[in-house]
């Protein structure tokens, strides 16, 4: 039961320092965010920690960054279907992008999200080393 409870801890940690990062990240860069960017960047940073983890960080940084690009893309679009287009809170249109589908994704910034995936990675595994004993992450490129 203990490992559970520690094993919650870590993500909620992970979480709340993914969301806080990439909400910042969104005002810094667009000069504003919406709440549900918070719990989207909070959810990628967690993928982000685990998919180094479960793997026992033996995966090139690439191969890594692949993954979590997906993941991303993949959360971001179904997010932007539920909050721009069933609710309209119209968080975000990449309609005039390159390369998009249905204005939720498009290439441009799916390339963006493999760069931020990489901090992602880093932090994450990072986190769960110095603070929660986890095993020490490497990370190589190839």
């Amino acid at each position: 039961m203990k490992k559970y409870r520690e094993k919650i801890c870590e993500y909620l940690l992970i979480w709340l320092v993914g969301g806080c990062l990439y909400y910042t990240f969104e005002v810094v860069f667009r000069g504003f965010s919406h709440w549900s960017m918070f719990v989207l960047g909070g959810i990628c940073m967690c993928f982000c920690a685990w998919q180094g983890s479960v793997r026992e960080w033996r995966d090139p940084m690439w191969m890594q960054m692949l993954r979590c690009m997906v993941f991303i893309t993949s959360c971001e679009f179904i997010t932007g279907i539920i909050v721009n287009k069933w609710m309209g809170w119209h968080v975000w249109d990449y309609t005039g992008m390159p390369l998009q589908l249905f204005g939720q994704i498009c290439v441009p910034f799916m390339l963006l999200f493999s760069a931020l995936s990489a901090v992602g990675i880093y932090l994450g595994g990072m986190i769960l080393w110095r603070i929660f004993g986890e095993k020490k992450p490497h990370f190589f490129l190839i």
